[in-house]
């Protein structure tokens, strides 16, 4: 591992921002942009941050995701609004972690709203709100009726594809 000692540059905001905000920035050494893959026209990085340290990683797609936990247990869940695909999950069991690709802008089609980066409690809260509610009078008989022994909101958006009444949202599973 190389190590190098390098300045934290401080900056006054401009526009709307606050008064008495600041903006930081650090410089990297070419060549570590370049062995990560990075450049001008590859800019997409993900930052991770400790609370004592930051590490800066590319950002993946979703195929390297898939690639990289091709020994877990994963799902892919496309996330559809009528015809129109909205949101690729690819949910990594084993880990529990998630991957997200958005395929539109217009948050309300999103799987996670403006979330860009949800963690396994917001995915889990998602297969929830894609189901029949755990707290509904004669349950028992709902499960019976698509024969499952318990309330697994991904066994049952498998069986119902996650349709609600309210909506023309879907969900397409498929294991990896």
């Amino acid at each position: 591992m190389e190590i190098r000692n390098a300045k934290l540059s401080v900056n006054k905001s401009g526009g709307t921002a606050s008064k008495g905000a600041k903006t930081y920035r650090i410089t990297l050494p070419n060549l570590w942009i370049e062995e990560m893959g990075l450049g001008e026209n590859s800019r997409d990085i993900e930052l991770k941050f400790s609370g004592k340290s930051i590490i800066i990683c590319p950002k993946l797609s979703l195929e390297e995701f898939a690639q990289n936990k091709k020994e877990n247990s994963l799902i892919k869940l496309e996330y559809y609004n009528s015809k129109t695909l909205c949101t690729v999950i690819v949910a990594d069991y084993t880990d529990k972690e998630i991957f997200i690709e958005n395929k539109t802008d217009y948050p309300l089609y999103l799987a996670f709203g403006k979330n860009d980066n949800p963690n396994w409690e917001d995915y889990l809260s998602f297969l929830e709100s894609r189901c029949i509610s755990k707290d509904r009078d004669r349950l028992r008989n709902y499960l019976e009726a698509m024969k499952l022994e318990e309330f697994n909101p991904l066994e049952i958006i498998k069986k119902t594809q996650g349709r609600m009444a309210e909506d023309q949202q879907w969900i397409r599973v498929t294991e990896l």
